[in-house]
């Protein structure tokens, strides 16, 4: 019995920073990705849609792109055009690696 108990003190106490870091990184999402990408990655909304931003759901699209490739686009921002249509996406040079890689994380979890 002591022995369970450790066990889900263990995992209770592992899961928490977890939980926070996912909380931060899909807060991080919405503040920075959100409004051209969308909640699910399917850049269904009006920015994604103008600039006709391509769906990150998709497994073909997720495997064209590596994660280091995925942290450059976010770290150093995006610009393009194809057919008189502009692909603009904004730098964000100041987040941190950790905050990249937890945004690669939840894009390669939209896949699912």
């Amino acid at each position: 019995m002591k022995c369970s108990v450790s066990l889900f003190a263990a995992l209770v106490f592992l899961a928490a920073p977890a939980s926070a870091a996912d909380k931060k990184v899909e807060k991080l999402w919405k503040t920075k990705c959100q409004s051209c990408h969308g909640a699910d990655g399917k850049a269904q909304t009006d920015k994604g849609k103008k600039m006709q931003v391509l769906d990150m759901s998709r497994a073909d699209w997720q495997a064209k792109k590596t994660d280091d490739e995925l942290k450059k686009a976010i770290k150093e921002g995006m610009k393009s055009e194809k057919d008189g249509v502009k692909k603009e996406m904004d730098a964000y040079a100041e987040l941190s690696e950790e905050q990249l890689t937890g945004l690669v994380g939840f894009i390669r979890e939209l896949k699912k």
